[in-house]
């Protein structure tokens, strides 16, 4: 029973939690920058490439000539898929810079909490009770 307790305490830490929250954003965000990048921002490059549909860009190792990666794959043909590779970097580098983006936000408001200065401590009792006492003795 006491395995069972101490995994209760363990999944209940804020620090759990919030990195189970972190990891189901970040899988939602790696698929809308994927989409991003597979049907908005390739599309228009590969148009003005000539018309190149980078999905469809590899090369075959060994013999036969496929007119997709599609059909290489269904005949088990081996390829390299640079098109693909390229589609992946891509995504990579949109969810790199907007990682940077928001650890940069991060700190910039860190540092404008640290830049506020804290206001001063309350006097502890012993202080309050001695500043009694000289003002009374100044009477």
């Amino acid at each position: 029973m006491s395995v069972v307790k101490e995994f209760k305490e363990f999944a209940m830490r804020g620090n759990v939690v919030d990195m189970a929250v972190g990891i189901i954003i970040g899988a939602a965000f790696g698929r809308i920058v994927t989409s991003l990048v597979n049907d908005v921002i390739m599309p228009p490059i590969g148009k003005l490439l000539g018309g190149v549909d980078f999905t469809d860009l590899f090369i075959t190792l060994g013999a036969g000539e496929y007119a997709s990666l599609l059909e290489a794959q269904a005949a088990g043909a081996a390829t390299i898929n640079y098109g693909v590779f390229i589609n992946t970097l891509v995504n990579f580098i949109i969810v790199a810079f907007a990682i940077f983006m928001v650890i940069k936000t991060i700190n910039k408001m860190k540092k404008k909490e640290e830049a506020a200065p804290a206001p001063p401590p309350e006097p502890s009792a012993e202080e309050k009770l001695l500043a009694e006492i000289r003002d009374l003795l100044k009477k």
